[in-house]
């Protein structure tokens, strides 16, 4: 029984690699920990400049470039096979 488990895992493990992420899933992790960061941002630039307007500006750019940026950097890291179990 804990043996079947352990195969049946495995195979599992193997169908649901990084490597057949789809694009949708990688943007939607991008989008999710952005809001993450960029709520992060917004507050430390509220408590440096004293002026939420402008924070709210820097986290907007912030916002848009780092999720262009990591989505491009998720996709090229799951074309690397380097450090994957095969």
């Amino acid at each position: 029984m804990i043996l079947d488990q352990f195969i049946s895992t495995k195979r599992r493990s193997k169908t649901l690699s990084s490597s057949n992420e789809q694009l949708s899933r990688s943007i939607i992790k991008s989008v999710s920990w952005r809001v993450i960061g960029t709520l992060d941002t917004i507050a430390i630039s509220w408590l440096i400049t004293g002026t939420l307007e402008f924070a709210l500006s820097i986290g907007f750019i912030e916002l848009i470039t780092k999720m262009v940026l990591y989505t491009v950097h998720e996709r090229l890291w799951n074309k690397i096979t380097w450090g994957k179990k095969l």
